[in-house]
């Protein structure tokens, strides 16, 4: 998540829409992955920024071979 430094400034912060449109899937479905805690975010005000990071992260985690 961090810089080896612990520095979060290089960090990309992503919006719900932007996380939906990257991983093709509802603003609702992200919002749900944030609640339940699957997906790490930050609360901005009213809303929640997800690292660009933790997005790929739970794609890779998530992949699975069918069969």
């Amino acid at each position: 998540m961090a810089t080896s430094s612990g520095d979060i400034s290089e960090s990309k912060f992503l919006t719900v829409a932007e996380v939906a449109a990257m991983m093709r899937v509802s603003k609702m479905t992200v919002y749900r992955l944030v609640h339940n805690g699957e997906l790490p975010a930050v609360r901005v005000g009213r809303s929640f920024r997800v690292l660009e990071t933790d997005v790929d992260d739970y794609l890779r985690k998530s992949f699975y071979s069918a069969g």
